[in-house]
């Protein structure tokens, strides 16, 4: 088989999962098959030869494609559009409409009222959000796509992630009152002090855990103070194994079965509580993942 028979096999094998990506970023049919159609003619001069993991590599080139859709949308829409005109509408295109069931069938699969918000965020929060939360993309590969750092990138998603559930944005705490409330989070669960985990928790706090972790640990998602120190309580014999640490540049912690971290868990935290806990426990992503000892920076 020849080399564009392989890469076409690949792209055609991974087509409906890209379609969804583009969809879900861009909220409309036929931009998502633009979408694609772009990602194919980039590919097709792009050297795949090492690529381990095919899937990823499209669903980050398709991102890139996605991202600068969205960037000239917003250009065009500030010179020639009211702001009115916004929103997951059907689209005329060379004066033809867009297959109307197959535009209901994938804005059903994701939920009208949630691409009405998504059409409401910046398109890099879009996209950081889309890759991250919808598709478990690391934050370490979405990074290049937006253009920022890893942590930036996390915050980028976390401020998506507030908006679409209707949260008001908070400013993420300072890097010492952040030490300090993730510092009382983990002396609360080894201690098994509930009234004080609920204490440094705000009521509406998520934890978001990845296949991984959920497979061993938690469900993937819980919600509620009172939830989440239950279930960290559950887990308080392994606190003593659970150190602080930078995480990405940023406080958080990590368990360590001996010498290697088995679970990284992600706080964001505003002024005073933790907002959102993510557990990552996937192998592949905690390679990727900077750890280092507070003293150590």
């Amino acid at each position: 088989m020849g080399e564009q028979e392989w890469l076409t096999e690949q792209f055609t094998a991974h087509r409906t999962q890209l379609r969804k990506v583009a969809y879900r970023i861009l909220g409309s049919v036929g931009e998502a098959d633009d979408a694609l159609q772009e990602t194919w003619l980039r590919i097709s001069r792009a050297d795949a030869h090492g690529v381990e993991n095919m899937g990823g590599w499209l669903t980050t080139i398709v991102g890139r494609v996605c991202l600068d859709m969205l960037r000239a949308r917003v250009r065009k829409i500030r010179r020639e559009e009211p702001l009115d005109s916004l929103g997951p509408d059907v689209v005329a295109r060379g004066g033809d409409m867009i297959d109307l069931e197959q535009e209901a069938m994938l804005a059903d699969s994701i939920g009208l009222a949630l691409l009405v918000v998504l059409e409401k965020l910046p398109p890099a929060e879009r996209v950081a959000y889309v890759l991250h939360d919808m598709f478990d993309l690391p934050f370490d590969e979405i990074a290049p796509i937006v253009a920022r750092s890893v942590e930036a990138t996390r915050q980028l998603a976390s401020r998506a992630r507030r908006h679409v559930q209707g949260d008001r944005a908070v400013p993420e705490a300072h890097p010492a009152r952040r030490r300090q409330i993730v510092e009382a989070f983990l002396t609360a669960s080894r201690a098994g002090d509930f009234d004080a985990l609920v204490a440094v928790l705000d009521p509406n706090v998520v934890l978001r855990a990845d296949e991984a972790a959920a497979r061993s640990e938690v469900a993937m998602e819980l919600r509620g103070a009172s939830t989440i120190a239950k279930r960290a309580l559950a887990f308080s014999g392994r606190a003593p194994a659970t150190r602080l640490m930078l995480v990405n540049g940023a406080v958080g912690a990590a368990w360590f079965r001996g010498e290697e971290p088995a679970l990284v868990l992600v706080f964001t935290v505003d002024d005073a509580k933790i907002i959102e806990i993510e557990l990552i426990a996937n192998p592949d992503k905690l390679r990727s993942i900077d750890l280092a000892n507070l003293d150590e920076r």
